[in-house]
């Protein structure tokens, strides 16, 4: 498959709502390049597995990630968007990456670490998730891999794999490279820490206007410094810093009016996704039947690995 463009494979996992630190950690870079390269952006159902166990939630945030991949602006005609399931591909390469892969090389990953550090029960699928990482990669041979700076790991890991198979059975992986975006590595949350779900201090992606207020609100106001830190770091990334500065001089001291400030400016960037979100969820069967269109796509050309790769390690014998 001829492919002229340089090729991005990126993806998130079905997990719950989406916030603005994702859209601009992440999904606003894969909009921006949507024009300049060929797009694979994958719906990472499998990786949810560690967490999520409830089949009703499972299929409710598959679709809620489907909407909000479209809502954003990713043009189907332009980018392929896919689920990963749909796709086997990817488990079938996990499993021969897992075996050229040794159990110290993956004691070091972060995932592991952090279960281990917490003293958590770490389930296989834990532990082997860098290879099952590494085989989403690889499958679709793309130039570059968008990650945040906390995910630099995830690519460097898919890179020694490559490296492994190709010096094992000869060349056949593209080494890719991470591409970080560095203005904008972490947004911080309402509480001053990076943006999480987890932390419980995002503000929705899709909010709606009181729900946007009731988050802005509930910033922690820092006032060590001339600014509060907390509503300045959200607020820089909707104005210029300098537009921004002269107006946080002007209003030193007033937080609500900062506040409200930030609310309006919020609303303003929110109310159109917000508005596109609801058109494509009241025709979800024209949505699924695009994320089923993608799927296709990426099975003929992770097939086509696929295909190499079998003939590689000689298993094809027919």
């Amino acid at each position: 498959m001829a492919m002229s463009k340089k090729v991005l494979l990126s993806g998130i996992q079905p997990s719950g709502k989406a916030h603005i630190g994702n859209y601009f950690g992440a999904l606003k870079q894969w909009v921006d390049l949507q024009d300049s390269h060929e797009c694979f952006i994958m719906i990472a159902d499998y990786h949810a597995l560690h967490t999520l166990r409830n089949p009703v939630d499972m299929s409710e945030n598959i679709k809620n990630v489907l909407l909000d991949f479209l809502a954003i602006g990713l043009d189907p005609k332009k980018v392929t968007l896919f689920k990963q399931s749909d796709i086997s591909p990817h488990a079938e390469l996990a499993w021969i990456f897992e075996t050229l892969t040794t159990m110290p090389y993956l004691m070091r990953a972060h995932a592991y670490k952090d279960a281990e550090a917490k003293n958590k029960e770490i389930n296989v699928g834990t532990f082997n998730y860098p290879m099952l990482q590494a085989a989403d990669i690889l499958l679709y041979s793309p130039d570059i891999v968008p990650v945040g700076a906390d995910q630099r790991q995830h690519v460097e890991i898919s890179r020694d794999t490559a490296e492994k198979f190709n010096n094992t059975y000869g060349e056949i992986f593209k080494i890719p490279k991470e591409m970080i975006v560095e203005a904008v590595e972490v947004v911080p949350g309402t509480d001053g820490r990076k943006m999480s779900k987890s932390y419980g201090n995002t503000i929705p992606l899709f909010a709606e206007y009181e729900e946007i207020k009731k988050a802005v609100m509930s910033i922690v106001t820092d006032s060590s410094g001339e600014l509060p830190q907390n509503v300045f770091a959200i607020h820089k990334l909707f104005r210029s810093e300098d537009e921004l500065k002269k107006i946080y001089e002007e209003k030193a001291g007033k937080y609500k009016e900062l506040k409200e400030l930030l609310i309006e400016d919020l609303e303003k960037f929110i109310a159109p996704l917000r508005e596109r979100r609801k058109e494509f969820e009241n025709d979800l069967p024209k949505a699924l039947a695009i994320l089923k269109a993608g799927g296709e796509k990426a099975k003929a050309v992770a097939g086509a690995k696929m295909a190499e790769v079998r003939k590689k390690i000689g298993v094809d014998v027919y």
